[in-house]
C-alpha cells in the first residue's frame, strides 16, 4: 500500500526534475526517453508553442520519492505524431467542436515503440501505472481538452491504458529481428544465406553498385564527429524536409548537445565520394535495438539510400548482437531487405461521447483491415521457409 502522501504534479520543463531521478525510472534505457534527449528538445526550442508541442510532463511522488512519470505534451496541431487523426479533427470541426488543443503521451517526431509509463524500480508497476493514467485523465478534464492519445506504447503499457477505458488502435511498421536465443547471425553473409536466391542476389547487386560508384561508408558515434561534420549532417537532415515540403524541427544545436550527452547512443553513418561527405543517416541505439531516424543527401547515387539506411545498420546490429532494428515509419520496400511487418499500437481517450462511439467503431474495422494487410505482406518475406525468423 502507498501512503496517503502520494501526489502528482505537472511540469512545463524537464529541468524541474533532476536527470538522476528521471533516468532511474524503468523505460529510460530507451534513448528517446532519456532526460538528456527530452530536455535538449526543450532547451533548443525543438518543442514549445511555436512547434505545437508544449511540455506538460506528469510526475507522481510518494512523499519526496519519484514513483513514476509520463512524457506528455499539449498539442495544437498534429505535426510530428505519425499516428494520423486528421479525419477526426475534421469531423470535430464540421460539428462545430474544437479538436485542438489535445494531449499526447509521446516522443516528439519519433515513431519508435517503447515504454510510455515510466516506473521507479521499487514501485508496484500495476498500481503506479493506473495512478499515472488517472493523473493524465484528471489533466484532460481540468483543461477541458478534446482527447488524450498515447502514441507507440509497447504492448504492456497499451494494456494498462485499455484497462482504463482507452480505445486501442493498430498500426504497422517494418522491423528486423536477429535470430532468437543466443544464435544470432554471424555476419551479413550469414544473414543473406537465409534469403531466397533471387532476393539475396538483388541485395548483393545493390551493395556492389555503391562500392563500384566509388562511395565509401563509415559509422561514427555522436562524439566522434567534428563540428564541420555535424554541420554537413544537419544540412542533409534539413534537405530531406525541404524536398518533401516539411519542417525540420531538430536544430543543429540539439544534435551538438546530444552528441556529447548521449555519445554512445547516437550513431551517424557517413557516405564519402571523391573526398566529400555526400549523404548521412542518423541512428540511435540502446542495449537491444537500433533505431533508424533521419537521412539526407547532396545528390542521388544509385542504391545509396538502401546502403546507408538499411545495410549499414543491419551490419551494425549483427556485429553488436542487437535484437532488433527499427528503421522508421512506413516503407513496404523494406520487406525485401528483411524488415518484416510489425504491429504498432496507440491508445485514445475521447471526451465527447458521440465521437468516442463513432471512433471506436472505426478503429474496430480499421484493425481488421490492418490485420489482413499485415497477413498479406508476410507472404512477400524474402526469407526461405526454414528460416526461424
Amino acid at each position: 500500500m502507498y501512503s496517503t502522501n502520494m501526489h502528482s504534479t505537472i511540469i512545463g520543463s524537464l529541468n524541474e526534475v533532476s536527470s538522476h531521478e528521471w533516468n532511474t525510472l524503468h523505460g529510460t534505457q530507451v534513448p528517446f526517453l532519456r532526460h538528456e534527449f527530452l530536455s535538449a528538445l526543450e532547451k533548443h526550442h525543438c518543442v514549445g508553442e511555436t512547434t505545437g508541442w508544449i511540455p506538460q510532463h506528469i510526475l507522481l511522488y510518494e512523499d519526496k520519492t519519484l514513483l513514476g512519470a509520463i512524457p506528455q505534451y499539449l498539442k495544437t496541431n498534429a505535426y510530428g505524431e505519425l499516428v494520423f487523426d486528421w479525419a477526426w479533427a475534421e469531423a470535430y470541426q464540421r460539428s462545430g467542436l474544437d479538436y485542438y488543443p489535445k494531449l499526447v503521451i509521446a516522443i516528439p517526431y519519433t515513431p519508435a515503440s517503447g515504454p510510455r509509463l515510466l516506473i521507479a524500480p521499487h514501485a508496484d508497476r500495476d498500481k503506479t501505472s493506473a495512478q499515472l493514467i488517472q493523473c493524465a485523465l484528471e489533466h484532460v478534464r481540468h483543461y477541458n481538452v478534446s482527447s488524450l492519445h498515447c502514441l507507440f506504447p509497447h504492448q504492456g503499457d497499451l494494456q494498462q491504458f485499455t484497462q482504463q477505458g482507452f480505445l486501442s488502435r493498430t498500426g504497422c511498421q517494418f522491423h528486423w529481428h536477429n535470430l532468437p536465443g543466443n544464435e544470432n547471425y554471424r555476419d551479413f553473409d550469414d544473414y543473406l544465406d537465409h534469403f531466397t536466391s533471387r532476393k539475396r542476389k538483388k541485395i548483393r547487386r545493390e551493395r556492389r553498385a555503391v562500392t563500384q560508384a566509388g562511395i565509401t561508408l563509415q559509422r561514427l558515434y555522436g562524439n566522434e564527429l567534428s563540428d564541420a561534420q555535424w554541420q554537413t549532417v544537419h544540412r542533409h537532415y534539413c534537405s530531406t524536409f525541404d524536398r518533401l515540403s516539411g519542417y525540420a524541427t531538430l536544430s543543429l544545436s540539439f544534435f551538438r548537445e546530444i552528441s556529447f550527452t548521449l555519445p554512445q547512443q547516437l550513431i551517424v553513418i557517413l557516405a564519402e565520394y571523391q573526398g566529400k561527405t555526400v549523404a548521412s543517416a542518423i541512428c540511435f541505439r540502446d542495449d537491444t535495438t537500433l533505431y533508424g531516424r533521419h537521412w539526407g543527401c547532396d545528390a542521388h547515387f544509385q542504391n545509396l539510400h538502401f546502403e546507408a539506411c538499411y545495410y549499414q545498420g543491419l551490419e551494425y546490429c549483427i556485429e553488436h548482437r542487437l535484437h532488433c532494428f527499427d528503421p522508421g515509419a512506413q516503407g513496404e520496400h523494406k520487406i525485401s531487405r528483411g524488415f518484416l511487418p510489425t504491429v504498432t499500437w496507440s491508445a485514445h481517450w475521447i471526451a465527447e461521447p458521440r465521437f468516442r462511439t463513432a471512433i471506436a467503431d472505426f478503429l474496430q474495422k480499421e484493425a481488421q483491415d490492418m490485420q489482413r494487410y499485415i497477413d498479406n505482406l508476410h507472404k512477400h518475406s524474402p526469407f526461405t521457409s526454414n528460416n526461424p525468423t
